[in-house]
């Protein structure tokens, strides 16, 4: 540092050096130096090891004397960089979640030995949509633009989908026409995204008509398209609604799994429709899906909510006679209705001698299963003799 600032008195540019911190690194940062992946180029490793302990900005905004520009701008010039440098560095940033990969990927942007591409521009905007910066990632499309790189279907797409999170309807409906009239293809990922800034919208019956559209043209929505609708339905209790979509998942190939159901079973017990809910339970037992803890304690709840004990204690026993273990969830559930009734001794002892007579019709399936298997042995046996008998004979 002496070294340094003599030079600096003499008029001489100081000798920038890569092991020399301006702090003693901390422990955490020690350690994500340590983490670097050992395949790291050394002009690589030094960067990353001075981005690690780079200070952050002060209170009042000002910046250390190192800033992040000055550093990778030493960086270019000493090392000669070329592309596959730029992209295990961004790749480093990435995997350790660092705040400062969208300002690396903005200063890479514009040095010439990054050979920035169409992609390059999408993964910043793809980064600055999650932190819904919708300012700074139209600017770097129209930056994009300006350096006369073409436009492609990836980059609308990523486009859309930061202004449909941003809850923006109007701007991801714009951009979904200009991928149409640029001819660009209109695939799955582009119905898809247009189909979710509806759903967000709260415009159920559009992303219906949407998936409807795709249909025609032979595209299949993925899955988390049909999940994000059917929850949307779902969480309104809009059981109509639930139940054309989950009609639709199956249609388009898709088998149902216990996430899905639930979704169902919720849509259909807030509409206060416990028979149809059950019915989904009694379905998903015939296709060897196992209803999980969420989906019975929603069907408690819906019978707790009208008070109906009975047809509660009758569901229960109707899973337990199908081999359902009810697991903890719905057992809270069930104990704290029962409480508040003042009736938990009485029920406890009726929930007991369901479990003993359950125990008692498991022993005796398994009696009769020994005794089957027996028979069968006694055949078995019976015919060999029979067989070895006509064999003597002969």
């Amino acid at each position: 540092m002496e070294a340094e600032q003599a030079a600096a008195a003499a008029g001489e540019t100081p000798r920038f050096r890569w092991d020399a911190f301006g702090s003693a690194p901390s422990e955490p940062q020690w350690e994500a130096i340590r983490g670097l992946s050992p395949k790291l180029p050394n002009r690589c490793r030094a960067l990353m090891a001075r981005l690690v302990c780079l200070p952050p900005p002060d209170q009042d905004g000002d910046e250390d004397e190192e800033t992040l520009g000055a550093l990778l701008a030493f960086w270019v010039k000493a090392m000669k960089p070329k592309r596959t440098d730029w992209l295990l560095v961004l790749k480093e940033l990435t995997a350790m979640e660092s705040p400062l990969l969208a300002e690396v990927l903005e200063h890479a942007l514009l040095e010439d030995s990054f050979e920035a591409n169409v992609r390059d521009y999408t993964k910043l905007i793809h980064i600055y949509g999650k932190q819904k910066l919708l300012q700074k990632a139209e600017d770097a499309f129209h930056a994009m633009k300006s350096r006369g790189l073409p436009c492609d279907q990836v980059m609308l797409t990523a486009l859309m989908d930061m202004y449909s999170k941003a809850g923006d309807l109007t701007r991801a409906k714009e951009i979904f026409n200009e991928i149409g009239l640029l001819g660009l293809p209109m695939d799955k990922r582009v119905y898809g995204s247009m189909i979710m800034a509806y759903i967000r919208a709260d415009m159920l019956d559009k992303a219906e008509d949407m998936i409807s559209e795709m249909g025609d043209q032979q595209i299949v929505a993925g899955k988390e398209v049909y999940k994000a609708l059917l929850r949307a339905y779902s969480y309104k209790g809009d059981s109509e609604g639930a139940q054309r979509v989950f009609d639709a998942i199956q249609f388009a190939g898709i088998v149902p799994d216990t996430k899905l159901c639930a979704l169902l079973v919720n849509a259909y017990c807030l509409a206060d429709r416990i028979n149809e809910a059950m019915i989904v339970t009694r379905n998903m037992r015939s296709a060897r899906i196992t209803p999980c803890n969420k989906c019975i304690a929603l069907i408690l709840g819906a019978y707790e909510k009208v008070n109906r004990l009975e047809g509660a204690l009758a569901f229960l026993t109707e899973l337990e006679e199908n081999g359902v273990i009810i697991g903890q969830e719905p057992s809270q559930l069930l104990a704290g209705w029962l409480r508040r009734l003042g009736v938990v001794q009485e029920v406890e002892q009726v929930l007991k001698d369901l479990a003993v007579d359950r125990k008692n019709t498991l022993e005796v399936d398994r009696k009769k299963n020994l005794a089957s298997d027996r028979k069968i042995k006694r055949r078995r046996s019976k015919s060999k003799r029979s067989f070895a008998s006509s064999l003597q004979h002969k």
